[in-house]
């Protein structure tokens, strides 16, 4: 199987010996406590899961601009975006050992515990700079920056002992996996080469056809749809509802055993090429081979081109920082002439006439009135699901 990120082996930060684990969980509740805020405990979450190996634990000061600005911590470790705690409250000093508590269930429970080896001030131009380069725009409407330059202006690094993985766990049962859980189940399917597919919305035909096409022109064992389960930008669909559409559409359409359905519990970041890399990274980690990488990847509004996620890999990633190789998709639409599904740059006589488009706005109009999108276009099952999905939020 592919090595994970940085390391021979998987080290995921999460305390997996129950006696162990009793033992940390009864001295935290001793512990001075901080409320993280919810991308700082989505990091833990990943670094509990194994996700973001071989990170240690969350990022100095000195690390967050390096990658920033290079990709590299300082110490050369191939990185893409900084993972970092940053908070307002300045009652902790480097050198605590401190409880992390969860801001996303309620009673705020202890989500990890954290030795803290520096509390560092971050000014405003230190913040504006990495946010700069990790969404390539400073425009406070984007919903990425609007949240990085938020988060607090001291920040906090050291190791971190992980606990439990907040809500994903509980919330997604049948979904949520740590990298260590699907690198096992890979290894126990007798899958070698794995696609995965990321997804934040639910999957229509032509993210149905692209995860085929992807299978057949790798010659690869299978495919892993990998949702996001934590949090987005206001509008996009809940979690539950996507996952419950994207089981719809692999049981009824998808020979059995060349789909993993899994979850991970991060925070949309929507941040475009940077988000991109980091999706390959951890994708990595759980043994896939291969990510599949469309147009406007991880992407929000206008603020990426069609194919900046893509270019990345070409223009800034070096040559062997990763194992896992990226599958270049373009848009993929229903061709009336051909009647199927195809990559748009494969159909170069096609007039855009020749396609069944339809925007985002377009399709949840539809659904919010009870109308199916066209079969071309979605499976009926699907649609079902969303159109209930809708009328349940008028009702």
């Amino acid at each position: 199987m592919i090595k994970p990120h940085g390391s021979q082996e998987l080290n995921p930060l999460y305390v997996a010996d129950p006696a162990a684990r009793a033992a940390l969980t009864e001295e935290a509740e001793g512990l001075p406590s901080l409320l993280l805020n919810s991308a700082a405990a989505a990091n833990a979450v990943m670094l509990g899961a194994g996700y973001f190996n071989p990170l240690p634990g969350y990022m100095n000061l000195a690390d967050a601009l390096s990658v920033a600005e290079s990709m590299r911590t300082g110490d050369g470790l191939f990185w893409p975006v900084p993972i970092v705690n940053f908070t307002d409250d300045d009652s902790v000093e480097a050198g605590a050992r401190i409880a992390l508590r969860d801001p996303n269930v309620e009673g705020n429970p202890v989500l990890a515990v954290m030795d803290v080896t520096a509390a560092e001030p971050v000014t405003d131009d230190q913040v504006e700079a990495m946010a700069s380069k990790i969404f390539r725009t400073l425009d406070p409407e984007h919903p990425g920056v609007a949240t990085f330059t938020s988060l607090g202006r001291r920040l906090l690094s050291g190791p971190i002992q992980v606990l439990n993985f907040s809500y994903f766990e509980t919330d997604f049962p049948e979904t949520f996996r740590t990298a260590v859980q699907i690198r096992d189940e890979i290894a126990a399917r007798g899958w070698e080469k794995v696609v995965a597919f990321q997804t934040r919305n639910p999957m229509h035909r032509a993210h149905e056809e692209l995860c085929r096409m992807a299978m057949q022109d790798l010659g690869a064992d299978g495919i892993l749809v990998h949702m996001l389960l934590g949090k987005l930008k206001p509008g996009d669909i809940p979690a539950d509802v996507r996952d419950a559409a994207i089981r719809k559409m692999v049981e009824v359409y998808f020979p059995q055993n060349t789909v993993m359905i899994t979850g991970y519990g991060f925070d949309m970041l929507y941040a475009g090429p940077r988000e991109a890399v980091l999706h390959a990274v951890f994708r990595q980690n759980c043994g896939c081979t291969h990510l599949i990488v469309g147009r406007d990847h991880a992407g929000v509004g206008d603020y990426y081109g069609g194919f900046d996620a893509q270019e990345i890999f070409d223009d800034e990633v070096p040559a062997g920082a990763l194992e896992l190789e990226i599958y270049r998709a373009d848009h993929t639409a229903y061709s009336k002439k051909l009647d199927r599904v195809v990559m748009m740059r494969d159909a170069p006589d096609h007039s855009k006439e020749d396609f069944v488009l339809l925007s985002g706005t377009a399709v949840r109009d539809m659904l919010s009135r009870g109308v199916a999108p066209p079969p071309e276009f979605s499976r009926p099952e699907v649609a079902q699901i969303l159109m209930d999905y809708y009328r349940s939020t008028v009702s």
